[in-house]
């Protein structure tokens, strides 16, 4: 074993979304240290131009890098990945790297009806990797497609704010219902949509909205999981899964979360979906 397997495995994204990915990531790999961050004052990625957000892309990987040493890169944000992967994989060639897409051939392999929906940012089923991943399962089903700007800004800041009965909660919800609407008729009936690929990481923080609107019969597909069973694969082909440490790893010493934007926030989010504490949380000070 490599004397960097060790290290801790980075994480980021443009806000919180990432940690959806994070925590499939510490339930598939718990012996590792990870260090997240969360681009929140770049938020949100998805209504960027392609040239920022790689620009962002490129900065964050060289300061996690050059500031945490990590041995691997999780790219947690859908738009990152379709706006840098290719770029950042030529220029981090010595780290594994994994990124997130849509999860349209497990949606495929799941729907009866054949009929699928994905909803996602404009940046990420607008991008060039989208319809190259698109045309991969074209012909296997149908598929209706659904940019939702703003959710993502949503979810963001509903997560500041108590968890429920808020005016940021209730326009997640509103959001939800308006773009779902927009799709056509969900269910398990021919012709319905009885799948739906969540093709944004923040939108899995949505997941029980979308649930109780569209109802028990509609699968939603995330990517957290397929995402960290990658990355086990990457760092066992490369000789970097961390051996059980002799100290003792709990959530809150072996992860650590920091930001680019407000602190509060992120450790208003932390608590929430991750049950750290706010110690676990920090700025990032010296990110350009």
């Amino acid at each position: 074993m490599h004397a960097a397997a060790q290290a801790p495995i980075g994480v980021f994204d443009s806000g919180i979304g990432g940690l959806s990915v994070l925590k499939a990531l510490q339930a598939e790999l718990p012996h590792e240290r990870f260090v997240y961050l969360a681009d929140s004052a770049h938020a949100p990625y998805g209504e960027r131009g392609d040239a920022f957000v790689a620009e962002r892309t490129h900065a964050i990987a060289d300061y996690l890098v050059s500031h945490h040493h990590i041995k691997a890169l999780v790219v947690a944000c859908n738009t990152a990945t379709a706006a840098a992967i290719h770029e950042a994989r030529s220029r981090y060639a010595q780290l594994p790297l994994v990124g997130v897409e849509p999860a349209l051939k497990p949606a495929v392999a799941h729907s009866k009806t054949q009929r699928i929906g994905v909803i996602g940012t404009h940046g990420t089923l607008g991008s060039t990797k989208f319809a190259s991943l698109l045309a991969t399962v074209q012909g296997q089903a149908e598929f209706v497609i659904q940019p939702c700007k703003g959710l993502a800004h949503a979810i963001e800041l509903s997560t500041i704010q108590a968890p429920a009965g808020d005016h940021e909660q209730r326009e997640v919800h509103r959001l939800c219902v308006q773009y779902t609407q927009a799709m056509g008729q969900f269910g398990k009936g021919q012709g319905q949509i009885d799948t739906l690929v969540l093709g944004c990481t923040h939108y899995v923080f949505a997941a029980e909205d979308l649930q109780q609107i569209l109802g028990p019969d509609v699968t939603l597909i995330s990517t957290g999981e397929p995402v960290a069973r990658q990355t086990r694969r990457l760092l066992e082909a490369a000789g970097l899964l961390a051996s059980s440490s002799k100290a003792v790893l709990t959530e809150s010493n072996r992860t650590q979360l920091l930001t680019s934007g407000s602190l509060i926030a992120l450790r208003a989010a932390a608590l929430r979906w991750l049950q750290l504490p706010a110690h676990a949380c920090a700025e990032a000070l010296t990110l350009r």
